[in-house]
């Protein structure tokens, strides 16, 4: 509630509410007997995510998932955050390696989706590569390295209005390749934080509590110094979220949380990529806040299918007959239940049938 200039009190604690986040702490703050599941339902998934990270210690582990099946999965063994990897989006979608390939389009519609299968209980962390597409530039400016302030304003309103909970935006350049691929090239420190401050402008605008996370992949081309001068700077306009892409060991990984604490900070664990494994102990104890596993559907299902194919195509079976999975068992993870009951309850007598439930 906005105070007068000439009012001589304190405000109270929800009087400087300035975002639904901090409604609910001052409710909690207030109300002993209120918990964080209790209040999950009525709240957006960037405001329980907001609250979770500025009122917690929790680290917030996230499988990366890349299509409706994938998160329905992921929700299903009870994951409460998703983590929407681009380089899984980009294969699944458009059948194509992760280098920069995917539109702003393909991304929004596919985060749009996955988060709202289950808003009410569940979020979405996305990636948002370098906030995707480019407007007319001078003739002196390359166009593979700038990515202007309009389109990233323009990227984080739709992911905004998509029901993201949270994203990260990262220095490479417009033609951009995965974090775990080798040849990364970085924009200037000036050009990234433009595209912080941009972001962070959007979110401003729209009185969003969507988190804002801070990505650098410089460490390839420049080294870990320079990446702390960019998460810094960054942090100092008002990123939510650091995320140092490639750390060469775990000793840099430690220092990276210590030099910027009490700034939360992401961790991306890519199996078999560039990095050392982590584990999710090893990084609780270091003391990451957030922690996502971008392959952990995308490699899974790659080695399934692929199984089932050769199979298949060598043997003239797939191999799944007697696993009991069927086409049922799919369906009843992706909604099933819910759909025949509202069926029943909301179309009359024409849908009280149990026809779908039958094996």
């Amino acid at each position: 509630m906005p105070q007068s200039s000439t009012q001589a009190s304190e405000p109270s604690s929800v009087d400087k509410v300035t975002s639904p986040a901090d409604g609910l702490q001052a409710k909690v703050a207030t109300s002993p007997t209120t918990t964080h599941s209790s209040l999950n339902a009525s709240l957006s998934p960037a405001t329980r995510l907001k609250f979770r990270l500025q009122n917690t210690n929790e680290l917030v582990v996230c499988p990366g998932v890349y299509d409706g099946l994938s998160a329905r999965i992921a929700m299903s063994v009870g994951f409460q955050t998703m983590y929407m990897t681009g380089a899984g989006s980009t294969a699944s979608k458009l059948g194509m390696a992760g280098l920069g390939i995917a539109s702003r389009n393909d991304m929004v519609s596919n985060a749009d989706m996955i988060a709202n299968l289950n808003p009410h209980h569940h979020e979405l962390i996305a990636d948002m590569d370098t906030g995707y597409g480019v407007p007319p530039l001078p003739p002196t400016k390359s166009p593979a390295s700038l990515t202007g302030p309009i389109t990233v304003t323009q990227t984080v309103s739709q992911y905004i209005r998509a029901n993201v909970a949270a994203f990260h935006i990262e220095d490479q350049v417009l033609t951009k390749r995965c974090g775990h691929l080798g040849g990364k090239r970085v924009v200037s420190n000036d050009v990234y934080l433009s595209r912080i401050r941009a972001a962070r402008h959007a979110i401003d605008q729209a009185q969003s509590d969507i988190q804002l996370i801070a990505r650098t992949d410089a460490n390839q081309q420049h080294g870990y110094d320079e990446c702390m001068v960019r998460l810094k700077a960054a942090r100092d306009l008002g990123a939510d979220v650091g995320l140092l892409e490639g750390f060469k060991s775990k000793e840099e990984a430690r220092r990276c949380v210590e030099e910027l604490k009490p700034w939360p900070l992401l961790l991306n664990i890519v199996e078999n990529g560039h990095s050392p494994l982590i584990t999710v102990e090893e990084a609780r104890e270091m003391g990451f806040r957030i922690m996502i596993f971008s392959f952990a559907g995308l490699a899974p299902a790659y080695m399934a299918m692929k199984e089932a194919y050769e199979k298949l195509h060598e043997h003239g079976i797939t191999g799944i007959q007697g696993s009991g999975v069927g086409p049922k068992t799919l369906f009843e993870v992706c909604g099933l239940q819910e759909a025949v009951e509202l069926d029943e309850a909301a179309g009359g007598e024409d849908y009280k049938s149990n026809d779908l439930q039958k094996s």
